[in-house]
């Protein structure tokens, strides 16, 4: 689901300062063979509390500074990185993880299990993660760690591969984010805040040796970041969808497909007050006409189309198909007379003749809000306001920062964004344990058959056969429509000719990218002409 740390540091790069800064007065920079430039949002952006993965950084992708224990491949599978193996108790309340032997830290001190169990202690305590399961991580010897759930969950193996390794010895929560210790492919060398951070290879990492030995990333919004690309500034720049028809001398473009979802959260329940003071529920969506005429229709292609410009696939549930434990449910959509139709079944019509529908004095009208920093869901909301107002439903768009939706989330549809790898991310979606909490489950949906099914699928200890009943969870909830599911988007770059990302190696991207998740197979398909003047 989304997470405001994880958009709020975008907003506030200095994109001007960093191009000045970078190329050195206004003329394309000169870089060694091995060095790269990116402009890339990887993560967000700029990590606000730094470069720390016990307060957000990097957060089930490439950390690229530290080592997780496993990490998701081009499918979404596990595999290993400090990891040799992993097995789980017949009752799967305890995971026992081999490591790899000789692993040292940036600071040339060993990496041992003390140091993971250490960070997934911690990290249960920072919530930087779902942890609710974990009891506790203990270090049986240097190369064997053994973790202690307190709930079977099926799913908890995935966030394994969530968090990157921090020593024990020398963690420090308020300095470790701007001077970070890693045992990843990388070490920082330089963080200049609100402009750049650059890293340099890490001599000490035990795997494959990157190309390149430096990488430059400049934090600057879209514009900006297109512009220093244009300038030969950057080597990669990460961009918008509505880029999706720009070109630039000496590139091209990359587009990686994504676990990466944008939906539109329906709440279900009338208007309450919850004991905070928060209204949660809506009194126009929680009458289910409402939302089963949006479901069926609204045109996801046209958007996929337009709010994408083409660049997505259209989805039905919150789950890609690149996943196995995704369900194959699928719907006729932009079917405008049959939404008119469920509409007038339930006794909305337009009496006034204004075009929208009422219902025992409630007019079918409500706010949907979008995150104004991000294009792509204004174009979202946009199109999705222009559909259903052609069956009779007013969606009124409202670009607000994060700050000003923690205060609606839960009461005015919003268009989110969400994708992982980890089947965990169903309970998020779904479970009423998690109704209207944080950002997990904003609909605030509570189907007891739903929860059953999530609550077995994580009862079996055994990850991949749960797989095909995580795989029932969606079809059974969609008949709720908690949720309007628009469609997985892909991942646009530019990309100097004179780089090949390894585009076979790539892994899956969840929502907010992983742009570096394969950086140790990049190359230079020519190593001359990747110095510019």
């Amino acid at each position: 689901m989304d997470n405001k740390y994880i958009i709020g540091g975008v907003v506030a790069l200095i994109a001007i300062i960093a191009i000045a800064a970078f190329a050195m007065g206004g003329t394309s920079t000169q870089r060694a063979p091995d060095e790269l430039a990116m402009a890339v949002s990887n993560h967000g952006g700029e990590p606000e509390a730094g470069f720390d993965p016990l307060t957000g950084w990097a957060t089930g992708t490439e950390p690229l500074i530290q080592s997780t224990i496993f990490k998701h491949d081009g499918n979404g599978k596990l595999v290993n990185d400090l990891a040799t193996g992993y097995t789980v108790s017949g009752d799967g309340k305890t995971i026992d993880v081999e490591l790899r032997d000789g692993v040292k830290f940036t600071d040339d001190t060993p990496l041992t299990a003390e140091d993971v169990a250490f960070t997934y202690n911690t990290a249960k305590e920072t919530g930087v993660t779902n942890l609710d399961a974990l009891d506790k991580a203990e270090a049986v010897d240097d190369t064997h760690v053994k973790f202690t759930l307190s709930d079977v969950d099926s799913s908890f193996v995935h966030r394994l591969a969530s968090v990157g390794i921090v020593p024990s010895d020398s963690y420090n929560n308020e300095t470790y984010g701007e001077h970070p210790v890693g045992s990843g492919p990388y070490k920082l060398s330089q963080w200049d805040k609100g402009q750049q951070a650059i890293f340099e290879v890490n001599e000490n990492y035990y795997g494959k040796k990157p190309f390149y030995k430096k990488i430059t990333n400049l934090f600057m919004e879209p514009d900006a970041a297109f512009a220093a690309a244009q300038k030969g500034d950057v080597d990669i720049v990460e961009v918008p969808l509505s880029y999706a028809n720009e070109t630039i001398e000496g590139m091209h473009q990359v587009i990686y497909p994504s676990l990466d979802i944008r939906y539109i959260g329906l709440p279900v329940n009338n208007e309450t007050t919850n004991e905070d003071g928060v209204i949660v529920g809506n009194n126009i969506t929680a009458d289910p006409a409402i939302r089963q005429a949006i479901n069926v229709g609204i045109d996801r292609q046209a958007m996929v189309e337009g709010a994408y410009n083409g660049l997505g696939n259209v989805s039905y549930i919150g789950t890609s198909n690149l996943l196995p434990w995704a369900s194959d449910y699928k719907i006729e959509d932009g079917k405008v007379d049959e939404a008119k139709q469920i509409l007038a079944a339930a006794g909305w019509t337009d009496t006034n003749g204004d075009g929208i529908v009422e219902k025992d004095g409630k007019t079918a009208s409500f706010d949907i809000d979008y995150s104004s920093s991000d294009s792509t869901r204004q174009a979202v909301a946009l199109q999705f306001s222009e559909q259903v107002k052609q069956f009779g439903i007013e969606a009124k768009p409202n670009g607000k920062t994060w700050d000003e939706m923690d205060t609606t989330k839960f009461n005015q549809p919003i268009v989110w964004g969400g994708g992982s790898a980890d089947p965990h991310q169903l309970y998020n979606f779904y479970d009423s344990e998690v109704a209207a909490n944080e950002y997990s489950n904003p609909a605030a949906y509570n189907n007891s058959a739903v929860d059953a099914l999530i609550g077995s699928a994580m009862a079996n200890p055994n990850l991949e056969s749960s797989y095909s009943t995580w795989s029932q969870v969606e079809p059974t909830a969609a008949q709720d429509v908690p949720y309007v599911w628009i469609g997985t988007l892909d991942y646009l770059m530019f990309v100097s000719d004179s780089v090949d990302l390894s585009d076979d190696t790539h892994t899956i991207y969840p929502h907010g990218g992983d742009i570096w998740g394969n950086v140790y197979d990049w190359t230079s398909t020519n190593a001359t002409a990747n110095a510019t003047s």
